[in-house]
């Protein structure tokens, strides 16, 4: 009767050992295959990328994360739901990296998602939209309109 017994036991330790093993195994898989995105806490570019998003004059508001906190306000007042993300740095290469907030919102039928996007040139302090929806809240940069003047009247 004990025999039986220890080969219970038996079974059981190596089913939790597999079990285990399966967890440890997972989680380096994942911690090798998940996104490239950065800590801004420990990688001091990839927080002063995000200083130069967030600090960075937008329309109708003194900043851009300003902007955002206020667009997110607006939704919310109006009735509908809002979900505002977390800012992501990401590093694309040195000096250059990509920060990112996901904002969603409900509509009328269902929920929908605004992506924010610039890619931050730390060294040269440039900060350029990658997203529409970044496009739209950023002033227009003192040459950018003549450019844009000059590509319609080529189209037009």
């Amino acid at each position: 009767m004990s025999s039986m017994a220890d080969r219970r036991l038996s079974w059981t330790k190596i089913i939790h050992y597999a079990v285990v093993g399966i967890l440890v195994i997972g989680g380096g898989l994942y911690w090798l295959l998940k996104p490239a995105s950065v800590n801004p806490l420990t990688d001091p570019r990839a927080a002063e990328a995000m200083a130069l998003v967030q600090t960075h004059r937008a329309l109708g508001a003194p900043s851009i994360r300003q902007a955002i906190d206020q667009h997110a306000r607006t939704v919310a007042a109006h009735g509908r739901g809002v979900r505002v993300g977390e800012w992501m740095v990401e590093r694309e290469r040195p000096e250059v990296y990509l920060v990112r907030i996901l904002i969603r919102e409900e509509g009328s039928a269902e929920w929908f998602e605004r992506s924010y996007a610039w890619r931050v040139d730390v060294s040269n302090k440039i900060v350029m939209p990658v997203t529409l929806a970044a496009t739209g809240i950023m002033p227009l940069a003192p040459d950018s309109s003549s450019h844009l003047t000059r590509m319609e009247s080529a189209h037009g």
